[in-house]
């Protein structure tokens, strides 16, 4: 299957020969991924092809279908993107006005997905997000209950201001994430698929919020943060913005297409040495353990669980796809560390107190974890 990769690439297999044999870690990866393999059919060596073929020649596309609405932003779109692609949940951390609606929706466009919005509210109830079942009298004079589908049912969906919502309500969300599907009344429906949740968070105004539980936040495979614009794309924005109507963006994919990508991602070679890398990446920030770094021990609270080794490996395979590349490589891993890992780790007061900030303990965590040796695959 390798071999096969390196020859639908177009690369060499010289100069990345060994891949060792630690069946634990593998077997732990495989095991988290087939969680998305929602496809039921396998996909043929054929139409693997033909799916790579396919990303390498709109890559350049996609990019510049999102810039007709987009500017800037381009390490967002791509940690997007990569959650897209692996099948994962995001969480997008940023100030209001920044374009995150428009972001989300104009990705879920580029896909021919549907998309769905949620306005969270202090007053909102699970059955808003999810439906209900209401009372049908057909022309017969009968009665029965119908369930009506809430926004949930769909392909992308923008839980806006998630952390303003009571728990009670967030938890509803939770079994749509992990398990693909809503139970109303007894009776389960399952969801379309793809499906996606992208939340936001307001970090400015935190009167009258709700933190998510970390069970929550650790179903997310990544945690982007959006910042404001360089001042010469702000300019962009306010020109365009002003002076023209957005151009629709046109669908590149299917949603069909969006599922195959799940499984062409999982297929990726990764080298063992990589992987346990990330395994290791992902331990060292748990205070209290053996080897643990002491500015960890000093610093933080809790650290990131296994989910967080599963989601480096997975975001590295959707990224090397994205770069047209056909192996994981350790800078793969190290470039998805912080929207990984940025939600998993809790500083203490310590930290707090301190002014350290979870982005620089990562700095710290990647300077000190030790980068495999090699990172080759047969």
């Amino acid at each position: 299957m390798i071999g096969r990769w390196f020859l639908v690439l177009g690369f060499s297999v010289f100069g990345h020969v060994r891949l060792s044999g630690n069946a634990i870690l593998q077997a732990r990866v495989q095991t988290f991924e087939s969680r998305f393999m929602t496809t039921p059919t396998e996909l043929t060596v054929e139409r693997e092809r033909e799916l790579i073929t396919q990303l390498k020649q709109l890559r350049r596309q996609i990019d510049a279908e999102l810039s007709r609405v987009i500017v800037g932003q381009k390490e967002v779109v791509r940690q997007l993107l990569i959650s897209l692609m692996a099948g994962g949940n995001c969480l997008i951390t940023g100030a209001p006005g920044l374009a995150k609606t428009l972001l989300v929706k104009s990705i879920a466009q580029l896909f021919d997905l549907k998309f769905n919005r949620i306005q969270f509210t202090p007053d909102l109830m699970p059955a808003d997000i999810t439906g209900t079942e209401v009372l049908e009298e057909d022309g017969a004079g009968g009665r029965s209950m119908r369930f009506i589908p809430g926004p949930i049912f769909s392909n992308v969906l923008l839980a806006d201001e998630i952390n303003r919502t009571p728990p009670k309500t967030q938890s509803a969300l939770l079994e749509a994430m992990q398990e693909h599907q809503v139970t109303a009344a007894g009776r389960r429906y399952p969801l379309d698929e793809p499906f996606f949740v992208l939340a936001t968070q307001n970090p400015i105004e935190m009167e009258g919020t709700y933190p998510l539980p970390e069970a929550q936040l650790d179903r997310f495979m990544f945690n982007v943060m959006i910042d404001y614009l360089p001042e010469d794309d702000e300019v962009a924005v306010v020109q365009q913005t002003t002076s023209r109507n957005f151009q629709p963006i046109k669908s590149l994919f299917s949603g069909e297409t969006v599922r195959e990508f799940h499984q062409v991602v999982q297929r990726v070679p990764i080298a063992d040495d990589v992987i346990r890398y990330a395994v290791r990446l992902a331990a060292a920030s748990r205070p209290g353990q053996k080897g643990t770094p002491d500015f960890i021990n000093d610093l933080v609270s809790w650290g990131a669980g296994l989910r967080a080794g599963q989601y480096l490996v997975l975001g590295g395979k959707a990224q090397a796809l994205l770069d047209g590349r056909s192996y994981v490589s350790s800078k793969d891993i190290q470039a998805l560390a912080k929207p990984v890992l940025r939600h998993r780790i809790l500083p203490n007061y310590r930290a707090e107190a301190q002014g350290v900030t979870v982005d620089s303990l990562v700095d710290r965590l990647l300077a000190v974890v030790e980068h495999p040796k090699n990172e080759s695959v047969a």
